[in-house]
């Protein structure tokens, strides 16, 4: 197991590396450049200006070269300065990182509470009307576009009901209640998406498993409907979904761009792309990093899970 995790490390490190190249590589061939904007915001900057900034700042250096110099800094444990905020990277970073964390996890946990149970209910009554429910809400939460459900929600809630904010964040002195009516339009939309996915997922993987010979014989030797679904089924057909649900955990912390932008939620996904927009190089490539390492380590996390919930797994790596 320690020769795999290591082996894990290795691999991780090395798409750590390239996906910085990546987005450094992407992020420097846009169009224009950090004093490109001052210079529009300046209007009495002369080109002499320009290129004595341009060189201060590196940018007259071809790309390899600024990257290299980047990639030395970072390993040393400097990331940089964010141009837009006039801050540390990582001082940016972090308050976004806590409020998009706050967003996501909670709609993520919810979305598991909720899809988890509803799959494996629909798999156990095949072609009922619950289960032709299930699907039409998940068909429905799958094809619904984020912003349209956003707009939808705001609609019905803040405008025509007046019952919670349309957008923001409540201030950090207010009162979990306050606290809790600004998150909860942002965790409905994102919630209700993921819901629609997790328990369509649930729902393949359970059907999946219950056609296996040792399902029969659970049945056989008269265990209750109950029993063969939520111990003999169960944990074997989470084994997939682990897979899926690993897959999400970098998206918790990237953000959801759409979501946050139009609840005017001040997270990663609305950091992100003001930074790539406003050509914050150091800031947008830290952050689409972070969110590939945390995304590396939650494939990591579920190679672990596969262990814990089937045996034979673990068996077999430790061979």
């Amino acid at each position: 197991m320690s020769r795999f995790i290591v082996g894990r490390i290795a691999q991780a490190l090395l798409v750590m590396v390239v996906m910085s190249v990546v987005i450094y590589a992407l992020i420097g061939l846009m169009p224009g450049d950090p004093i490109d904007l001052m210079i529009s915001a300046d209007p009495n900057m002369t080109s002499a200006d320009a290129a004595l900034l341009r060189e201060i700042y590196g940018l007259d250096q071809p790309l390899y070269r600024r990257y290299l110099a980047w990639l030395g800094n970072a390993v040393q444990g400097d990331l940089g300065y964010s141009r837009l905020f006039g801050q540390p990277v990582l001082q940016v970073l972090l308050p976004a990182l806590g409020n998009t964390l706050i967003l996501m996890a909670t709609a993520f946990i919810i979305a598991i509470a909720i899809a988890l149970p509803l799959g494996t209910l629909a798999a156990a009554k095949p072609r009922s009307a619950f289960d032709y429910s299930v699907n039409m809400y998940a068909f429905a939460g799958i094809s619904l576009p984020s912003f349209w459900l956003a707009l939808l929600l705001i609609m019905l809630f803040s405008v025509n009901l007046g019952w919670l904010p349309a957008g923001g964040m409540a201030a950090a002195d207010a009162s979990f209640g306050e606290q809790l009516r600004h998150l909860a339009l942002p965790v409905a939309t994102v919630a209700t998406l993921h819901i629609g996915a997790y328990s369509r997922y649930m729902r393949s993987a359970m059907l999946e498993v219950l056609r296996h010979d040792y399902i029969r014989t659970a049945r056989a030797k008269g265990a209750s409907e109950r029993r063969v679904i939520w111990v003999h089924a169960w944990r074997n057909a989470l084994i997939p979904v682990v897979t899926v649900l690993a897959l999400d955990f970098g998206f918790l912390f990237s953000g959801a761009l759409v979501t946050e932008t139009i609840f005017s939620w001040p997270g990663m996904g609305k950091l992100i792309f003001d930074a790539v927009m406003g050509n914050d190089f150091n800031l947008a490539v830290v952050a689409l990093l972070f969110a590939t390492a945390l995304t590396l380590l939650g494939n990591l996390i579920a190679d672990l899970l596969y262990g814990l919930l089937d045996p034979r797994i673990r068996a077999g790596g430790g061979r």
